[in-house]
C-alpha cells in the first residue's frame, strides 16, 4: 500500500500544533477509502471499528428513531471527522453516515482512538473540541424542534447548511451539495409536503429558488428574519 502524504491533513484545523514528523507518524496507521454516493460509510449500532476523517464530500448522519423514522442529525463536510464512537465512551456507533456525493474518508482502526489521542494531545483536543461544538449543535437543535414553528425550523435548517457549505453563485448562496426535499424534511421534524409548500411559497416571495436537490438561498437575510419569527410579510 502507497503511504499516504501529510499534505492531505495538514492544512486541515484538526492537526493544527502537529509537526510534520507527527502526521506521518498519524498517518501510518490510516488507509484510504472511497465510498459512493448514497452508500454507508457506517451504520448505526454496528461495532465501531473505525473512525474516519472525511477528504472529500458530503456525508449525512443518520439517526433511526426507536418508532423506526429517520432524522438527519447533521451533514459533514470535508475536514471533519466522524465516526468518532471511542470519543464519545462508546463500542458502537450512534448514528448512520451516508455518502451525500462520492466521498474520500480516511479510516483509523477503532481500537488506536486512546492511543493516538494520548500520544498527539493536540489531535485529542481538537477532536474534544468537535464532539463539544456538535453536542452543542445538537441541544440548539433540540430546542429548535420542541420551541419553533415549523417554518422556522426548515428556515434555520436551510441557513445553517448555507453557513456550513454555501458557494457565492449569480442568483444567491448555493448550499454545495445534492439536498432533496425528503432531507431538509428529515433535518427539520417534518413532512415532505410542508417542505415543498414551504419552499413553494419562499420562491414566490424571492427568498429562494430550488430545483432538483439543489437550493440556493437568494435573501439570507430575509430568511434569517423568518427563522427568528421576525418576518414581515
Amino acid at each position: 500500500m502507497s503511504r499516504l502524504d501529510r499534505s492531505l491533513i495538514a492544512n486541515l484545523p484538526l492537526f493544527q500544533g502537529m509537526e510534520p514528523a507527527e502526521l506521518d507518524q498519524m498517518l501510518q496507521s490510516a488507509r484510504s477509502l472511497r465510498v459512493a454516493k448514497d452508500a454507508a460509510v457506517f451504520e448505526q449500532d454496528g461495532e465501531a471499528h473505525s473512525f474516519f476523517l472525511l477528504l472529500d464530500g458530503h456525508v449525512r448522519v443518520v439517526k433511526t428513531t426507536p418508532d423506526g423514522q429517520q432524522v438527519i442529525v447533521r451533514y459533514i463536510r470535508a475536514g471533519e471527522l466522524l465516526g468518532i464512537a471511542h470519543a464519545l465512551g462508546r463500542t458502537t456507533y450512534p448514528a448512520s453516515a451516508i455518502a451525500a456525493v462520492d466521498c474520500v474518508v480516511l479510516a483509523w482502526p477503532g481500537s488506536l482512538w486512546p492511543e493516538l489521542s494520548a500520544r498527539f494531545p493536540s489531535f485529542g483536543a481538537n477532536t474534544y473540541k468537535t464532539v463539544g461544538n456538535r453536542l452543542q449543535d445538537a441541544h440548539a437543535v433540540m430546542v429548535e424542534m420542541s420551541t419553533k414553528q415549523v417554518e422556522q425550523r426548515v428556515a434555520h435548517a436551510l441557513l445553517r447548511l448555507v453557513n456550513q457549505t454555501g458557494v457565492k453563485t449569480e442568483e444567491g448562496l448555493l448550499i454545495d451539495f445534492p439536498i432533496s426535499r425528503q432531507d431538509i424534511a428529515e433535518m427539520t421534524g417534518t413532512t415532505l409536503h410542508t417542505v415543498s409548500r414551504l419552499l413553494t411559497a419562499w420562491e414566490e416571495k424571492g427568498l429562494v429558488t430550488s430545483g432538483r436537490q439543489r437550493v440556493t438561498v437568494v435573501e439570507p437575510h430575509r430568511l434569517l428574519m423568518l427563522a427568528e419569527g421576525r418576518a414581515k410579510d
